[in-house]
């Protein structure tokens, strides 16, 4: 469990105090003691600039960003540029994890105007936060023939006071604009026939056409671990073997593996401590770019699961467990709440002031000496350690030498080849390995460790609480005596369901109204005052649905469906179908979007259309044909997007299919749980990669059960009274409203599932 010490911020110790000294967020309290007078988003600044007359300069950002935290240093603590922006302008700090509703109307506006955005995202707006002007980073001067912050700063200025209604006109106009591109409305009331197969088969040409055959991914430096990406590679891969068409089925897996292969070998997977960093500078998976983020292990550890389904290689199953281990071990708080994200930046040692990127984790070839004694000419073989540094791999790994004399583990041989080279058998070669890695992870916890941002983000958890379910059953599939080496912590894989279910529980009790039914988006040291967004409800409700079917009880699903009922309520286009992305009772939000870009989060409509996929698939007839006429309604809204540019949208072209399926798998088991035969059941049940099917268990002993069953779908209660044996547990595999004959043991029902 990760040790936690709350920041605190005090205005004695420092010579500037701001208003962001009372907010809870990270990153607002970083920049509280900044000379600039920053206000958080709310009236109060709304106010003042109307009453001062002047423009708004809205700096968005996050508590691990690393160029956010570079304009910081350069230009927020200093006081020249704090007078300028004192003097013109009312600033305002917005923390785009906090407020994602916020960040998406101005990143809208500036990649719609400049072609690009990023954080920090730096935007002018007029006193009613109508966009002015805007762009991301901004070094202090000019340089390169760019201007610098100051000089934009006094240009907005004689803007503002020469020309302005002609900005606050062109502001309008812009934001007039988006709002109609970015609410669509469907056409029709479902797609057209064939466009679901299409679009499907378009995203993994699309995707195929910019694999990298050389280091795997799928496009070129930086390259991102976009897990959608490789979901589509997998679903699509599933398709072609379904319909006999083995060779381009197995190409697309081969794709998968190779990427999936690159990137646990690169230097983007911490090897020292597990999980996977933010993303690599370089085509080689090499130098990261360090933060850790909660999104990216959730989504990492359910497709490494995914492809050791398939395979049954433990090579993917130790990486899914590296990176929940990670987790346990240093992102979970003391009530089962996930954080969010580590820093990219930490102190090289005590004491010192300014922080640089990836300290916590490079090594020299010396400390690796010092660390490791015998064995340290083995691993600095084994993780291409050198005296010179090794971000040498290519020429964008570290084009400003920041990294000389420095070395980001990377393994570039395999295993067996290496452990050859010793003469060491493969098993004593790991222990070895393993074994390193935990002498240099001790010496590295003593290190200035990286900030840790410890808000707790319902989205994110979501996905987290899916891959922890997850892997509780589909672990159950390794060998018997797999070994595992550190970082890995090799635990019963039932541990993983507690993790999921606390994690849950923090959200119901703490970020949940249950007389409203409504959640908060995020927490610390409270609820945040922003409401929860269409990811939040999406991902939480994809979250409990894995943690009902892999095995946990019926209460999941019941919320689940409470929740999916409030989200239709609050997110749902009526008339023109599909999300937005905010309930849209905030004035000061200027668009509703409805989001569709699967980017490194997929979109809460790709994970909406999906849940109520699986959610008819539970429910009685009339309830089931309203959660698909929805789903419908909602990619009929993106009928041009599935059509024309499907790779931006590889998880609503999976969603697409699946709602196309003609009749979706639903494997009912039925018997005395918890006990060790339900669970061999359930993990056989899971056993096989399959996204088009439904797990329905019920135990018609537990009244909670039998009485929601005999509630939410009067079918699953007849079946399970039908097929109930006090001395067994029984699955029933049911397509077509057809169901097989029962069959008693877990072998059976896999050999079942894998017709």
């Amino acid at each position: 469990m990760a040790e936690h010490t709350p920041e605190t911020t005090s205005s004695k110790t420092h010579k500037h105090t701001n208003r962001l000294a009372a907010e809870h967020s990270p990153y607002l309290l970083q920049h509280a003691h900044n000379p600039v007078n920053w206000y958080p988003w709310g009236e109060e600044a709304f106010a003042e600039a109307r009453r001062k007359d002047v423009p708004i300069f809205l700096s968005i950002g996050y508590s691990t960003c690393h160029w956010c935290h570079v304009m910081e240093v350069e230009s927020f603590e200093c006081e020249e540029v704090a007078k300028l922006l004192n003097d013109w302008f009312v600033s305002i700090k917005v923390d785009r994890e906090e407020r994602p509703d916020v960040d998406k109307v101005y990143m809208t506006y500036v990649q719609a105007l400049y072609g690009g955005g990023g954080w920090p995202l730096s935007v002018f707006l007029s006193p009613d936060l109508k966009p002015l002007m805007g762009g991301t980073y901004f070094p202090p001067d000019d340089k390169y023939g760019r201007p610098g912050f100051k000089t934009i700063l006094r240009k907005v200025k004689e803007a503002w006071d020469s020309k302005r209604d002609v900005l606050v006109q062109s502001g309008s106009f812009a934001i007039e604009q988006l709002s109609e591109a970015l609410s669509t409305a469907a056409r029709l009331d479902k797609l057209p026939d064939g466009v679901p197969q299409k679009a499907l088969k378009l995203c993994a040409e699309q995707l195929a056409d910019s694999y990298d055959s050389k280091y795997g991914g799928f496009g070129s430096a930086p390259k991102f671990p976009r897990p959608v990406e490789v979901q589509l590679m997998l679903y699509h891969s599933k398709k072609l073997k379904e319909t006999e068409k083995s060779d381009g089925a197995k190409e697309g897996l081969s794709m998968v593996i190779i990427t999936l292969e690159c990137m646990a070998r690169g230097g983007i997977h911490d090897h020292v401590g597990g999980g996977f960093h933010r993303y690599s500078v370089d085509e080689c998976w090499h130098v990261p770019h360090f933060e850790k983020m909660l999104y990216d292990q959730g989504q990492l550890a359910n497709v490494y699961l995914d492809v050791f389904s398939i395979t049954k290689d433990v090579f993917y199953s130790t990486m899914s467990r590296d990176i929940l281990d990670y987790l346990r071990r240093e992102m979970i708080g003391p009530n089962g709440e996930i954080f969010s994200a580590e820093d990219a930046d930490s102190a090289e040692s005590e004491g010192d002031t300014r922080k640089k990127e990836g300290a916590f984790y490079i090594w020299t070839s010396r400390e690796v000496e010092d660390v490791l004694g015998e064995h340290a000419n083995l691993f600095k073989e084994h993780y291409y350690v050198k005296p010179s540094g090794n971000c040498d791999l290519s020429r964008m790994s570290d084009p400003h030498n920041e990294f000389k004399g420095k070395n980001v583990l990377i393994e570039r041989n395999s295993t067996s080849a290496m452990a050859s080279k010793f003469g060491v058998p493969v098993e004593k070669y790991l222990d070895i390995l393993g074994m390193c890695r935990q002498k240099l992870f001790d010496v590295r916890s003593k290190r200035p460790r990286p900030h840790l941002d410890d808000k707790v983000i319902v989205s994110w958890n979501g996905l987290a609480i899916s891959s922890f379910a997850r892997a509780s059953k589909i672990l159950k599939g390794e060998p018997e005596g797999a070994k595992f080496y550190f970082p890995v912590a090799g635990t019963n894989s039932e541990e993983y369901m507690e993790v999921a279910e606390k994690a849950a529980s923090f959200i119901r009790k703490n970020l949940y109204n249950q007389q409203t039914g409504r959640l908060q988006h995020s927490f610390r040291n409270g609820a945040s005052k922003a409401p929860g967004f269409l990811d939040d409800y999406a991902f939480l409700i994809s979250g409990l649905l894995d943690l009902y079917e892999l095995g946990s009880s019926v209460f999941w699903l019941a919320w689940a469906i409470e929740l999916q009922h409030k989200q239709d309520e609050l997110f749902l286009d009526k008339e023109g179908g599909g999300y937005f992305n905010t309930p849209g009772e905030d004035p000061s939000v200027l668009l509703r979007v409805k989001e569709d870009h699967d980017g490194a989060e997929p979109s809460g409509n790709s994970v909406s259309v999906i849940n109520l996929v699986r959610l008819a698939s539970l429910v009685s007839s009339s309830k089931s044909d309203n959660y698909r006429h929805n789903a419908e309604r909602l990619l009929a809204v993106f009928e041009k997007r599935l059509k024309d540019t499907a790779m931006a949208v590889p998880l609503m072209c999976c969603a697409a299919d699946m709602l196309a399926v003609p009749s979706r798998k639903q494997v009912v088991l039925v018997g005395r749980n918890p006990s060790a035969e339900f669970d061999s059941m359930l993990a056989a049940a899971h056993a096989s990669y399959d996204s088009n099917r439904t797990v329905i268990h019920i135990d018609p002993n537990d009244d909670e059960e039998r009485g929601f069953w005999e509630e939410t779908n009067e079918n699953i209660a007849l079946m399970a009274k039908n097929n109930f044996a006090a001395d067994k547990v029984v699955a029933l595999v049911c397509q077509n409203f057809t169901c097989s004959p029962p069959v008693d043991n877990p072998k059976s029902l896999e050999s079942l599932l894998s017709k």
